[in-house]
């Protein structure tokens, strides 16, 4: 059973899965494989165990591309998306191949597996105190993401349920202090992004006041990020930088976290973004253990 029905995995090229699968593999094992000796090329069955109970499984596409550059078959019990658990030890799929091929696949695709499903869930519960807290706007990632695993990141931001932000610097301007600085004027920055980016890119600007974040919209940037306020003065800044320019989004960021982001939902901000998304944000534990051709299965699938 394909694992990939959640509509975020149709967003993944093939050619993207199978180089990142590659890259990691080459990374894994650059030549040889010594204790590749020790179990052979015999057929083996090894079952995936989910130990965190009530975590969003996600990066399926990632951890079977994985697999399948090795020459190895994987069957899911669950779907991409799908929440595993509760028991403390749970079969999510089950995985078929030479013992040696198995063994090379292992690390890459559960270490792609662990961290996708890791952020999935605490994005999924920020959604969710978003959706209770019937607050209209996104909760959003950052580009605060791992080098080389930005894509897998991003993706899985999206399985858990919320915003990926932008994905790079060519994705959306961003108009931070230092180009600020570099450009001498919060307008000016604004003015020489638009010779550049035209229509078809938003601009945002970090802003530190609510003054700076109106001088922003008046410049013509689409976005107003306000930028480290607690949240009364965050409340105040944005109703009345809506009030003055209705079309202006507004992000907040900054200080935000899983403890205190309830603080931040207000009918004037569209957008809050929170680094530990990514930054620090907990695996889920999953392991892949072989099977011996008589061993019973003492797991229980899922109804």
């Amino acid at each position: 059973m394909s694992a990939s029905k959640h509509p975020a995995a149709h967003s993944v090229p093939g050619h993207a899965l199978t180089r990142l699968a590659r890259e990691w593999l080459a990374e894994d094992t650059p030549n040889f494989d010594p204790a590749g000796v020790c179990v052979g090329s015999e057929e083996v069955e090894a079952r995936l165990l989910c130990k965190t109970p009530h975590s969003i499984l996600a990066g399926t596409p990632f951890f079977t591309a994985v697999f399948t550059e090795v020459g190895c078959s994987v069957e899911w019990i669950y779907e991409e998306g799908a929440e595993i658990g509760p028991d403390a030890v749970t079969l999510a799929a089950v995985v078929r191949g030479p013992a040696r091929c198995l063994l090379l696949g292992e690390r890459p695709a559960l270490n792609c597996l662990a961290r996708a499903s890791g952020i999935a869930t605490r994005c999924s519960q920020l959604k969710t105190m978003a959706d209770a807290s019937d607050w209209h706007g996104e909760v959003a990632g950052t580009r605060k993401t791992t080098p080389g695993f930005r894509l897998v990141e991003k993706y899985a931001m999206l399985v858990g349920g919320v915003s990926m932000h932008r994905q790079d610097l060519s994705g959306m301007v961003m108009l931070k202090d230092n180009h600020v600085w570099a450009s001498g004027s919060i307008t000016e920055a604004v003015k020489a992004a638009r010779s550049v980016c035209g229509f078809s890119s938003k601009i945002e600007v970090e802003c530190c006041s609510a003054e700076e974040g109106r001088e922003a919209a008046a410049a013509g940037a689409d976005i107003a990020m306000l930028d480290n306020f607690q949240p009364q003065e965050l409340h105040v800044a944005a109703r009345r930088l809506k009030k003055e320019f209705p079309t202006l989004l507004i992000e907040a960021s900054g200080g935000v976290t899983p403890e205190n982001l309830a603080l931040y939902f207000s009918s004037y901000v569209d957008i809050i973004s929170l680094g530990c998304i990514t930054q620090g944000c907990p695996v889920a534990d999953f392991s892949l253990k072989v099977q011996k051709p008589s061993a019973n299965s003492m797991y229980r699938k899922p109804i």
